[in-house]
């Protein structure tokens, strides 16, 4: 079994903001006061449009929100949707979440759409959550140097969600642009990605607000956009199991997490009987098998065969080259004879102690009599 390279998906180019218009560069009092009055009654157009019987919801339009070339949209998320309780847990768990794995890196995130706009704390986030370093500027000032960052992000998080069937609802303006609905999909996509030891709020929905200019005039529209499902879809995505039947391992860490130690010594001897005829040593059950290269070779060893190096990544650097060696390890417990593990590759690469434990207690006994 071989990883093909994932290829980087192409992202469309996008239209940059609307330049300032000619008379916004010239001097002179009449050219100010003819863009003054451009933009009040772009905004008083803009207001009456959404105010209108037919919208009855009262929307907050910026000014910069009415200034909209011909069949450009713009989208606003209601108020009412705002202090929603379910909508304010959601942000306040994916901050949370982030500040949490970029401790390290003394990031504190306040707000989603001031600070990851620019594309420089996606960056560390996602650095830090597929144990990978992107090759972009560390600091980046101008829009345009901030939009060619972030589209170097985004296309590293493309390469990882395309692949497991993920739709992108995103793009390197949306994000830009602040546009928190967009900024929510791909925080949400990453923390199901990635497995994060979050609990997000079901079944979240927003009143959208879509502001488009048609013949010179500015309509609206009101939408419903689903940001959460259910728990099942969050935690389990597809077509994982909702809740795996209890064994002796959850019993081992609800009631007995004294026994604990005695497990991991016996099962950290058993895999250094077998590594240590290739000089390798493990200490530390829950990091040392995560990246599934152990796994692969004391599957070898057990089985008594070599394993051709082109079917798993010995050094790998990336999130999924990782859940690949371990999958492929799974494969070969299969070939060998054994049940498919409970556990999921994704738990094994997350340093879930309780699933790697469980994988190697299954090698343990049906090889603990191999020399």
């Amino acid at each position: 079994m071989s990883a093909q390279p994932l290829r980087s998906p192409t992202l469309r180019p996008h239209r940059m903001k609307k330049e300032e218009s000619f008379l916004g560069k010239l001097g002179g009092t009449l050219a100010r006061k003819k863009k003054a009055k451009e933009v009040s009654d772009l905004q008083e157009e803009g207001k009456n449009a959404i105010n209108a019987p037919m919208n009855p919801s009262i929307v907050d339009i910026h000014p910069e929100d009415t200034l909209l070339e011909e069949n450009e949209e713009r989208t606003m998320i209601d108020p009412n949707s705002k202090e929603d309780p379910k909508f304010k847990e959601l942000i306040k768990v994916l901050i949370d979440w982030i500040n949490d794995v970029l401790v390290e890196e003394r990031i504190i995130v306040k707000q989603l759409e001031e600070d990851l706009y620019d594309g420089q704390v996606l960056q560390k986030l996602l650095e830090k959550l597929a144990d990978r370093k992107l090759n972009v500027a560390e600091v980046t000032q101008s829009e345009i140097g901030q939009k060619q960052k972030l589209q170097t992000v985004l296309e590293a998080v493309h390469d990882l969600l395309r692949p497991h069937g993920w739709t992108i609802k995103w793009n390197v303006d949306s994000i830009h642009g602040k546009n928190l609905i967009a900024i929510l999909h791909l925080l949400v996509a990453l923390a199901m990605h990635f497995r994060a030891p979050i609990r997000l709020p079901e079944h979240v929905s927003v009143q959208v607000v879509v502001v488009r200019k048609r013949e010179g005039l500015l309509q609206t529209t009101h939408v419903s956009e689903e940001l959460t499902t259910t728990t099942d879809c969050i935690y389990f995505n597809f077509l994982f199991p909702l809740k795996p039947e209890r064994d002796a391992f959850d019993t081992l860490f609800d009631h007995a997490p004294d026994k604990l130690s005695v497990v991991k010594k016996s099962l950290i001897t058993f895999v250094n009987k077998h590594l240590n005829k290739l000089n390798l040593e493990v200490t530390e059950l829950e990091t040392q098998f995560a990246d599934g290269v152990y796994l692969v070779l004391l599957m070898g060893l057990l089985e008594d065969y070599f394993v051709p190096l082109h079917n798993f990544y010995l050094t790998p650097e990336s999130f999924d080259q990782k859940v690949h060696n371990v999958s492929f390890a799974f494969e070969l417990m299969q070939d060998g004879g054994l049940k498919k593990p409970k556990a999921r590759p994704e738990d094994v690469v997350n340093l879930d102690l309780k699933s790697t434990l469980r994988v190697l207690y299954n090698l343990f006994t049906k090889y603990k009599n191999v020399e």
